[in-house]
């Protein structure tokens, strides 16, 4: 019988993309109610622990910042205490680039020292400190995963938004901002947690998870129009112009504040180049592959909701 794979938050995005990418595999999914009465015996058996359970980023700054602390922190830290008592053997955390910041000058490394400043990324940090606290018994692995923006099929983030755009043939009016961002396609994120449930050794530790290329917003419109045999609309705006715009969306709620402008235009650079070294493999799906997967997804939600 294979060893038992025990997944947390299997009904979100990037659960329901990690329990597919398993496949045959002896998955195991813990629901919130199993979560709220955890024990040691809960996660007994199980060769890795994938949690994934967590209170998303709230662009639009509407929620209760004590959920952030609830969820993604508290309820991470009785895990891993159960975790500790098991004889589980790995302990898989998704945390988020945004742990450790929400803007980067340059490439952000490991080495960077944290400093978030929205209440999801200091509960993501805080879930990070206390497993790497905590003394770790000889026989047991624990990864902090930071991924960077995730796509891929049942995607519902920015880029479904820059999708409807450009199938709408709505003009994309930031074409004058010239970036430089690191994506990570859902496929690449599931090829790392396989790898690492499955090879032996591999260092505890924190690790970024981004794909090899880095794009611009630009060039991912250019890769979702061509998706769709579309020439894509590109206007180059003034830059404070829009600057300004996202400052009053963040007094009035628009759909344009500053943080999804930044989301769409700033530069995030992440590497990837310690999980690699680690893992001495490739990662199978190249950037704009991985782009046009999930463009083919939200043109065929139908097919994608069957999965």
């Amino acid at each position: 019988m294979k060893a038992k794979i025990i997944i947390t938050g299997a009904s979100g995005f990037v659960g329901k993309n990690i329990v597919d990418y398993l496949g045959n595999q002896n998955v195991e999914c813990l629901d919130r109610l199993q979560l709220q009465h955890l024990n040691s015996s809960t996660l007994q058996n199980a060769a890795a622990v994938v949690h994934l359970a967590g209170k998303a980023h709230d662009i639009k700054n509407v929620g209760n910042p004590d959920d952030y602390y609830t969820v993604n922190f508290e309820l991470t830290k009785e895990l891993y205490n159960a975790f500790l008592q098991s004889d589980a053997k790995k302990f898989i955390f998704i945390s988020s680039v945004k742990a450790v910041a929400d803007t980067v000058d340059g490439v952000l490394t490991e080495a960077i020292i944290p400093s978030p400043q929205t209440h999801y990324g200091k509960s993501k940090l805080m879930a990070e400190e206390y497993i790497i606290a905590q003394q770790l018994p000889a026989n047991k692995f624990y990864y902090i995963l930071r991924p960077s923006m995730i796509h891929g099929p049942g995607n519902k983030g920015n880029l479904n938004l820059l999708y409807q755009v450009v199938k709408r043939d709505i003009p994309y009016p930031f074409a004058a901002f010239q970036n430089k961002r690191t994506f990570l396609s859902v496929k690449n994120l599931c090829f790392v947690i396989k790898e690492l449930i499955d090879q032996k050794e591999i260092p505890s530790g924190v690790y970024h998870i981004a794909d090899d290329e880095s794009l611009s917003t630009t060039d991912v419109v250019r890769v979702l129009a061509q998706s769709m045999g579309k020439k894509p609309k590109l206007w180059k705006i003034s830059k404070s112009l829009i600057s300004s715009i996202a400052r009053v969306g963040n007094w009035l709620r628009l759909p344009l504040n500053t943080e999804r402008l930044y989301k769409l235009t700033g530069d995030y650079v992440v590497s990837n180049l310690k999980i690699m070294q680690a893992l001495n493999v490739k990662l199978p799906v190249k950037a704009k592959e991985g782009l046009i997967e999930t463009a083919n997804s939200l043109s065929n939600p139908k097919k994608d909701n069957e999965r």
